[in-house]
């Protein structure tokens, strides 16, 4: 799909007059504290500050306290009425390779094993270069109706399929460059790195020639042992040979034998890693001891570790079997995280494969869900930070999950006008703006992709 079809705000839908030409100001809009950077602009009670945003030439020239930007009398005045409006989101933990194969690889009991299994079929027989780039661009529309402005995804590094995938993430990346920013992250197995010295090495080479993340899976159903911790120092070494952030799975599992999140941190201290590490997942660390999970969140605070957790997709996954009701959520234990200084940010993950049936790379949906799941709703707006500024500083992107005087106007308005009305609706009427214009907001077709099933 062409960059000015998905740029194009002919018929865009939207609850405010916002013109396709010209200069304005956004009054009366609220601005979540977590999420803007304009100095001497307080915040009510509930974390919001009352703000007026003035656009010219599609960038924010100012950020004032609501009724004091009168002296920008020559520009037209929306006045939003108290929406909430935030910066473009980011995604930091998806799975566009994987997305929308549900229809041809649907997982047959909804379990991870059923996924692991169906998924690798469906890669062997159909990830060639078209199938990818057709599935992963659909990807990337949704998550730009939704209001996503960069995403990084984990691409499978197995056997062939590197020699795939990596390129065409690279011409999506070049295409999408003014729209999505783009991140991607190789993904293998722990044990391989030990197994297949050789492959492994191509992984490393391909992964830091397209400027990507070094990632792997470091649980696969065994208890830690001698042997992780030689693997775990051998991806610490390449990282560091090669200048790359580490971004790795970790204990997706309700596995008592499922502790290697620890081992993840003794060996960043171990190597003194001296960039960036981020844990997805991290489910069994609910399931620890208090006593454990001290220890672990001292080890993860002194690594330098941040974490993501993944609440849609693993309320989906963990704890099946059928014909029982799952007796735990799944999720890191994230508020404790976060107490102890920990960086948490939350993500889509998977959308509409054998990982996650459902999902459609809406972060609003992602928040919503994960402050239920996690019980969050008393520290409302604060945790916005977890889909914005937090993925933005482990993505290296400067000026991204915020707003700020003299960025591009790339803004998410939601009708919502406080926190309870976000997380009451789905706000399936938000706007998008790109450069100060509203872009469409209507999902992709799901008959597109027909073609594949």
């Amino acid at each position: 799909m062409a960059a000015d079809d998905r740029n194009a705000h002919d018929h865009a839908p939207g609850f405010l007059p916002i013109p396709a030409t010209g200069d304005y100001r956004l009054d009366n809009a609220r601005v979540p504290h977590c999420m803007l950077s304009a100095g001497g602009v307080k915040p009510d009670a509930a974390g919001l500050c009352h703000v007026d945003l003035v656009i010219r030439h599609g960038r924010i020239l100012g950020v004032t306290p609501s009724g004091t930007s009168a002296h920008e009398s020559d520009l037209p005045v929306i006045d939003t009425r108290g929406a909430l409006v935030m910066p473009r989101l980011v995604d930091i933990h998806t799975h566009l390779d994987k997305g929308f194969i549900w229809n041809r690889a649907p997982n047959p009991d909804g379990t991870f094993p059923g996924a692991l299994d169906t998924a690798q079929h469906d890669r062997e027989a159909n990830w060639d270069a078209q199938d990818l780039a057709r599935r992963m661009d659909f990807g990337l529309r949704c998550a730009l109706a939704h209001g996503t402005g960069a995403i990084r995804t984990h691409l499978d590094s197995i056997g062939r399929q590197t020699a795939i995938s990596w390129p065409v993430f690279a011409e999506l990346r070049e295409t999408w460059r003014d729209v999505i920013t783009l991140q991607a992250t190789s993904l293998f197995l722990l044990d391989d790195i030990l197994e297949n010295a050789e492959e492994f090495a191509q992984v490393v080479e391909t992964t830091a020639r397209y400027e990507g993340q070094l990632g792997g899976v470091t649980f696969a159903g065994h208890a830690p042992d001698a042997r992780t911790d030689a693997a775990l120092d051998k991806l610490f070494a390449a990282a560091i040979r090669h200048g790359l952030d580490l971004d790795l799975h970790v204990d997706e599992s309700d596995s008592h034998h499922a502790r290697t999140l620890e081992r993840v941190a003794d060996a960043a201290i171990r190597h003194r890693f001296p960039n960036r590490i981020l844990c997805g997942h991290c489910c069994s660390a609910s399931l620890m001891e208090e006593g454990d999970l001290d220890r672990l969140i001292d080890k993860l605070a002194r690594a330098g570790i941040a974490v993501v957790s993944l609440p849609m997709c693993n309320m989906y996954l963990q704890d099946r079997a059928s014909g029982r009701t799952p007796r735990w959520r799944g999720v890191a234990p994230v508020q404790e995280f976060r107490t102890a200084g920990i960086p948490v940010m939350f993500a889509s993950d998977n959308t509409r494969d054998p990982f996650y049936a459902y999902g459609d790379l809406d972060l609003v949906e992602v928040f919503r869900e994960a402050t239920r799941i996690a019980h969050l709703d008393h520290g409302e707006g604060d945790w916005l930070r977890a889909i914005a500024g937090t993925p933005a500083t482990m993505m290296n992107l400067d000026r991204a999950g915020r707003i700020e005087s003299g960025d591009p106007a790339d803004l998410l308005i939601l009708r919502a006008r406080a926190m309870n009305e976000l997380l009451s609706r789905p706000q399936s009427d938000r706007m998008v703006l790109l450069g100060g214009r509203p872009i469409a907001t209507t999902p992709p077709a799901y008959d597109e992709l027909d073609m594949i099933a």
